[in-house]
């Protein structure tokens, strides 16, 4: 009689696969532990729906556990990033919902844009074309951002007579581009370019269109070959320190580092640079 491993029990409930994933509402494929979701309505901007939100709510929810992706790559069909939510099936019916329904839905926007930032795998967003609305969160709630000169940047929620306090972009918005261009973008609505929002900060660099995925993929592959354990503990204490004093984030980040010594990941780097080689990094 085989007796289970106790450990392997464990792993059953905390690890996945994610290559095999069929997406329902957008485009979904791994490859070198990349894994690339695509917006993919582009006869309208790319859109979300009801569907695509929660798909994507459940899907970053569920990368937590995956061992087969190590970096996420988000992006756009058709030359634009994503047009926010659907005029046509998410707004229209919004207007006849009753205040239950309605904040199931803002719960449900803002919890995909917390299971993105509690994912542990780092995030690109590889911005093309019109980023607007929801897109626009999207692309803020990534880690790293790579746009065009033609990115077209802009939080439409007051056009819409709605705040700018959406899916939590008065919280992360300024600590991207400051609290001053924050409040511009929310209060107005307007569109922001690539050059400005590269001056600004939102995004990392600009490319060209015709090269972005291809460099934002390039990007995470090297992201994917590095510590990614120890990348999971950068992102982790990124969004954790928001609300820390000084002192609690020293000894945060104490602590998180004295984990990541105790990984095999750290044995490597050291052997590796005694040896006068590139350390091989596995994420364990």
């Amino acid at each position: 009689m085989t007796i289970p491993s106790p450990a392997n029990a464990l792993y059953a409930g905390n690890r996945t696969t994610l290559a095999d994933y069929r997406a329902q509402h957008f485009g979904w494929s791994v490859e070198a532990q990349v894994a690339t979701i695509t917006l993919n309505r582009p006869e309208r901007k790319n859109p979300l729906t009801f569907e695509s939100y929660a798909e994507l709510r459940d899907l970053f929810r569920r990368l937590a556990y995956a061992t087969d992706v190590k970096t996420i790559v988000i992006h756009g069909a058709g030359g634009n990033f994503c047009s926010g939510g659907d005029v046509h099936d998410i707004i229209a019916p919004l207007i006849a919902l009753p205040m239950p329904e309605l904040l199931m839905f803002t719960r449900m926007t803002g919890d995909l844009v917390k299971a993105m930032r509690h994912c542990p795998q780092p995030i690109v967003a590889a911005v093309d074309g019109i980023c607007a609305g929801a897109g626009a969160i999207l692309a803020m709630a990534s880690d790293l951002r790579l746009g065009t000169a033609r990115s077209q940047l802009a939080f439409l929620f007051t056009r819409v007579g709605l705040a700018g306090c959406d899916m939590g972009a008065c919280a992360i918005l300024p600590r991207i581009i400051g609290q001053g261009r924050a409040a511009e973008l929310l209060f107005t609505g307007r569109s922001a370019s690539g050059d400005e929002g590269h001056a600004w900060g939102f995004y990392n660099r600009l490319c060209d269109p015709d090269t972005l995925l291809a460099d934002a993929q390039q990007l995470a592959k090297d992201l994917a070959a590095g510590p990614t354990f120890a990348h999971g503990i950068t992102k982790k204490m990124l969004h954790q320190e928001w609300s820390m004093s000084i002192d609690e984030a020293i000894e945060s980040e104490a602590q998180a580092q004295a984990i990541c010594m105790a990984t095999r990941d750290f044995d490597r780097a050291y052997r590796a640079f005694a040896a006068k080689t590139r350390p091989v990094f596995e994420g364990d």
